[in-house]
């Protein structure tokens, strides 16, 4: 039960639906994320006097289809989970035009598809999913993607070890080194943010990300 789904009985409904196509073993994409950009977005749809009930509900479909990180198809998880929501969404009692606009949010809400969002219920989304891979959380969630994405055949690590933060010419690798994710995507959200309070909350976090580059710097290059 999500606390603040009392407020709204088709969110309860929603939520069994969502949690269950959360994949097994992806921290990064778990029930515990969905429910921070849940509660983000219901406070910005708020904010922007959008309804919170539809803000919410796409913020619970938004990951409803998984696509792997490492994935050549990673751009399209914000189509396919659009694609998969009309039948939760009506089952929870959502009518046809709430499920449009609902899915019209989540198929642009994908930062990896690069598209505009459809309106203010598609900026809410974009806000409140991109706050969660920034800061402390964006920092857990950047490695626990890269674990996810190492393996026997093509192991990842942390940095490249000659060049940890690609500023002498290597292209950005951030199938292979977790570090690259942060210049490839994680440092250009803040300016992409569409609502006061998220671009005031998403410069707190991008500190904390910018903070985390230096310390492991620190930490793998010593002075002296």
């Amino acid at each position: 039960m999500i606390p603040e789904a009392r407020e709204y009985p088709r969110h309860r409904t929603l939520w069994p639906v969502v949690l269950a196509a959360c994949p097994l073993g992806e921290l990064a994409h778990d029930g515990e994320h969905i429910l921070r950009v849940y509660r983000w977005a219901l406070v910005l749809a708020r904010d922007a006097a959008v309804a919170a009930d539809l803000a919410g509900a796409a913020a619970l479909v938004h990951d409803l289809v998984f696509v792997a990180k490492d994935s050549a198809e990673r751009a399209l998880g914000g189509e396919r989970s659009a694609a998969a929501a009309p039948l939760a969404l009506h089952a929870a009692g959502y009518v046809a035009s709430e499920v449009a606009a609902i899915t019209d949010a989540v198929r642009t809400s994908s930062w990896s598809r690069g598209l505009p969002p459809s309106g203010p219920l598609g900026a809410i989304l974009q806000d409140a999913d991109r706050l969660d891979a920034l800061g402390a959380i964006g920092v857990a969630r950047l490695l626990a993607c890269a674990q996810h994405m190492s393996r026997a055949d093509r192991p990842g690590r942390f940095y490249d070890p000659g060049d940890p933060l690609a500023t002498q010419g290597r292209d950005l690798d951030d199938r292979r080194n977790a570090l690259d994710h942060c210049a490839a995507k994680l440092l250009k959200l803040a300016q992409g943010m569409h609502f006061p309070r998220a671009q005031q909350e998403a410069r707190r976090r991008h500190a904390v990300i910018e903070q985390f580059r230096a310390d492991l710097m620190a930490d793998i290059a010593p002075a002296g």
